[in-house]
């Protein structure tokens, strides 16, 4: 049964506001996108049975259909059905994997870094000049894609530039991926995963494991909340870069594992005024 605070609420009961609050631009992006709400619960009782099925299994003891269903309410005759559809897997697209990779290695590497410790122009291939070259950084990560077909690829996607000197400039569409980059909704998926993963292991765990911190302030004029996203900015890429630079370093240390680890940041802004009710016809505003 599940506990009670001292006013008499579940645990169920207390989570509705706060997951209602996670939930609100998560479902104004499925409006957008056209994910429809029966499309949605269709997704959530896939996600309620493979959670069951594979986080709540008990020690030497089988995972019946009609244990599912008393955790999910789901019948167990769907239970039974969504078992044997399977898990859904995880995978990385090849162009993301890659792309990720050869970023990160010109970040972090300080061989591709110029003495600030900012990603270096690179010259190519052929080229008058000293120091390594695009075609060098690509072919450390992979020599399964030509370096000219991820040179191309990457100054449609705008991730590079070609610089007045004729070297290869990184952009920042390396860093924070467009509209039309593939890699925008991977890691809208990853990273929010493991922000909610960090934040839901520190509630069912004690002590909490995970770091999951935030600076907020209300009540700001709308300048100084732009001088404090500015500053914040500068700051994340700061300690992005650094924990990056550290990161391929014990990466190239030689030592193999299994562990996996995200070190993410966010910065937020939005006006708190409440959206002005719709009047003769028009349109609402929205906050």
């Amino acid at each position: 049964m599940a506990d009670s605070d001292e006013n008499g609420l579940s645990d169920a009961a207390r989570l509705q506001q706060p997951i209602a609050r996670v939930l609100r631009p998560l479902v104004r992006l499925f409006i957008r996108y056209g994910a429809t709400f029966p499309a949605l619960c269709d997704l959530l009782r896939e996600l309620y049975v493979n959670v069951a099925v594979h986080d709540f299994a008990l020690p030497d003891k089988e995972q019946t259909d009609s244990r599912i269903s008393l955790l999910t309410g789901i019948h167990r005759k769907e239970v039974r059905r969504l078992r044997e559809a399977g898990a859904p897997v995880r995978t990385v697209p090849a162009s993301v994997s890659r792309t990720s990779q050869i970023v990160a290695l010109w970040l972090g590497d300080r061989r591709f870094t110029d003495r600030k410790g900012a990603p270096a122009p690179l010259r190519r291939a052929g080229s008058d000049g000293r120091g390594p070259t695009f075609e060098a950084l690509v072919e450390e990560v992979t020599r399964d894609v030509r370096p000219r077909a991820v040179l191309d690829e990457w100054l449609d996607r705008k991730i590079v530039s070609i610089d007045k000197d004729g070297r290869v400039a990184l952009g920042e569409a390396a860093i924070a991926p467009n509209k039309s980059d593939e890699r925008q909704l991977y890691y809208f998926g990853r990273n929010l995963h493991d922000h909610i993963a960090a934040a839901v292991a520190n509630i069912v765990s004690e002590p909490a494991p995970f770091m999951e911190r935030a600076v907020h302030y209300e009540g700001l004029s709308e300048d100084s909340a732009r001088r404090l996203e500015t500053l914040s900015r500068e700051l994340a890429m700061e300690g992005l870069i650094a924990a990056n630079r550290e990161a391929q370093t014990l990466q190239q240390s030689g030592e193999g594992g299994n562990w996996r680890w995200t070190f993410g940041i966010y910065v937020y802004r939005e006006d708190e005024r409440p959206p002005q009710e719709p009047t003769n016809g028009q349109k609402g505003v929205r906050s």
